[in-house]
């Protein structure tokens, strides 16, 4: 699976921004999606992650009521839905798939090259 994020740019606080992740390959439909993101300095953040069905959804505290995941198997595409932004927001952010819905970075499968978030005060 190939994954490929868009949508970062650059929004006020307190705005909000959609996140898409676009994924090649016929297996997508049988892995997990997550969002990560890393701010300058700080380790990998888990965000968000959705099982294969989108029957199971679970949220990072920092992130819960504020972000919402959601996929699409037909177009092969996993969202996120960022609203209230702020500031601390600010990163790179990531989407990754793996079979198992882990939340740890180190056990992804596949990542996308990351799409920029910036969130001014």
């Amino acid at each position: 699976v190939q994954l490929q994020a868009s949508g970062g740019g650059l929004v006020q606080a307190g705005g909000s921004l959609r996140l898409s992740c676009a994924a090649s390959g016929r297996t997508f439909s049988r892995y997990a999606m997550g969002w990560f993101r890393q701010a300058p300095g700080k380790e990998r953040e888990f965000l968000a992650r959705i099982t294969w069905s989108g029957g199971s959804i679970y949220y990072a505290d920092s992130v819960k009521g504020r972000f919402t995941i959601s996929r699409d198997n037909v177009k092969n595409t996993v969202d996120l839905q960022m609203n209230s932004l702020k500031p601390e927001d600010t990163a790179v952010y990531y989407c990754a798939a793996d079979k198992y819905g882990s939340t740890r970075s180190g056990d992804q499968d596949h990542w996308g090259q990351g799409t920029l978030v910036t969130v001014s005060s």
